[in-house]
């Protein structure tokens, strides 16, 4: 069966893409449900500490099974759960013609959107890096990407219960030297949390403002602990670049308040992303455009 990926590569790579959008499928409740569920840790552990009772409608909905798998995906207006079939990625939302089957509520265009991208990316990076161990490794990365770029535009949170298990994920696949020795995995991790936290309090110091939240340091130093202190040096000024323009875009289009809070973990993991696959060839044509190959 291996044999037959590695010696039919459009087969392989018809594979990713479908495997993406099942993953898809599952990153989009990931992205719903996780920030939901750690609020409701969130108040339990405040009921408690502080010795509070919560309403009784907040009683209720504490203790209510509320994961991952259950409870089972519903309509959020009339209830009805979702059959399978009904939840087949992107054909479903087609067949329904983007409504629920029941009562004809309109389902949010992100679902396909994040099913359709999890499955080029995942295409994408079996096309880049081959039927290897790296690819294996890569499609983990760009899934643990998509789903902290929906939560982090949705609350502006990324959540450690993802960057931490990506820091030490890298850690751990680079002591067989994945993608980098295990030297530069720690000396990334390291730069990349010191870096961000550097800026952050130097940005508090001048101008007594949060300029960014935790997260985004976790999530560098898990590029770094992945790709390397070199990779570092590549995502910060990209992710700063392209954030600065579709910022400054989005505000001059849409008229929204500078002065609000931009989520700064998607063009992190958009940098991150691009060096995991093309990080030697961008650093090779700024050696040779700058005239410092030469």
């Amino acid at each position: 069966m291996l044999e037959h990926f590695s010696s039919h590569p459009a087969l392989l790579l018809c594979s990713a893409f479908v495997l993406g959008l099942l993953i898809g499928s599952f990153l989009n409740v990931v992205i719903h449900r996780l920030p939901i569920m750690m609020e409701r840790e969130y108040q339990r552990d405040f009921y408690s500490y502080f010795e509070k009772t919560p309403s009784l409608e907040e009683q209720k909905q504490l203790s209510e099974t509320y994961n991952l798998v259950l409870p089972h995906s519903h309509c959020p207006k009339c209830e009805k759960v979702i059959k399978p079939w009904e939840n087949i990625p992107i054909i479903s939302y087609l067949l329904l013609r983007g409504q629920c089957g029941h009562c004809g509520t309109p389902i949010s265009k992100r679902y396909p959107l994040v099913e359709l991208v999890t499955g080029i990316l995942t295409a994408v990076v079996v096309w880049q890096l081959g039927f290897t161990w790296q690819a294996l490794a890569g499609v983990f990365f760009t899934w643990a990407l998509v789903a902290l770029t929906g939560i982090d535009f949705d609350k502006q949170l990324l959540p450690d219960n993802i960057t931490l298990p990506l820091l030490w994920a890298g850690l751990l696949i680079n002591i067989w030297g994945v993608f980098v020795p295990l030297k530069d995995a720690v000396i990334g991790a390291i730069v990349g949390y010191l870096s961000l936290w550097a800026v952050f309090h130097l940005f508090k110091l001048v101008t007594g403002k949060e300029g960014m939240g935790a997260g985004d340091f976790k999530i560098l130093a898990a590029i770094g602990a992945w790709f390397g202190w070199q990779s570092v040096l590549l995502v910060i000024p990209l992710s700063a670049a392209v954030g600065a323009l579709v910022g400054i875009t989005w505000t001059l289009i849409s008229g929204r308040d500078k002065n609000l809070p931009i989520a700064f973990g998607p063009y992190l993991a958009g940098a991150a992303w691009i060096s995991m696959l093309w990080g030697e060839q961008i650093v090779g044509w700024y050696f040779r455009i700058s005239g410092l190959g030469a």
